[in-house]
């Protein structure tokens, strides 16, 4: 008895994919759908990249993007909500409108729902660490934690999990640091 093969999505195949306000992204040929995110979500978001953002206006040394289409193969373009890299970086990620090289640090925050954490937690985390991401930080509304995962050998290993008045820094950040609480502020 044969086995059928369900053909494998591509990221020209996103081109394809309705206006809807979901998020379509497809990782190693699989496709994966979110709806647009929620406002607890947005206002983490906004907080981390305004923080990083204020960081780079006294520390030139790189760009922050949110939500910038992320194109590692053919297989996999995915959306993360944060990324940044270092500016003698840019000519090896940047390619048109879309980055197309491993960012130096990317950002997920956490939607309610399995699927979601399961493709954050595990998809995204292996796919970013295949492709060399040097540090990801995966971020838990409900729990009010950040994780902070770094590159060690070709998998991105947990190095820190930070609540409340924990300190956030980063080596790709030098000088830059905000208490965990802060990302989470109102």
């Amino acid at each position: 008895m044969a086995t059928k093969i369900e053909p494998l999505m591509t990221v020209t195949d996103l081109e394809a994919m309705p206006e809807d306000g979901n998020r379509y992204e497809v990782i190693e040929g699989e496709l994966f759908v979110s709806c647009a995110p929620g406002l607890t979500h947005q206002q983490v978001s906004m907080n981390i990249s305004f923080l990083i953002r204020s960081y780079l206006e006294s520390y030139p040394i790189g760009l922050v993007f949110a939500t910038p289409g992320l194109i590692l193969t053919e297989l996999s373009g995915v959306i993360p909500d944060i990324v940044f890299f270092r500016h003698e970086r840019s000519q090896e990620i940047i390619s048109g409108e879309r980055l197309t090289g491993a960012p130096d640090l990317v950002v997920e925050i956490l939607s309610p729902g399995a699927e979601n954490i399961r493709r954050d937690r595990i998809a995204k985390r292996q796919l970013y660490a295949r492709h060399g991401v040097a540090e990801y930080w995966m971020v838990d509304p409900e729990k009010r934690a950040l994780e902070v995962y770094r590159l060690q050998i070709g998998s991105l290993e947990l190095v820190a999990t930070l609540k409340d008045e924990d300190e956030l820094n980063s080596p790709f950040l030098p000088g830059f640091g905000c208490t965990t609480a802060t990302i989470f502020r109102k």
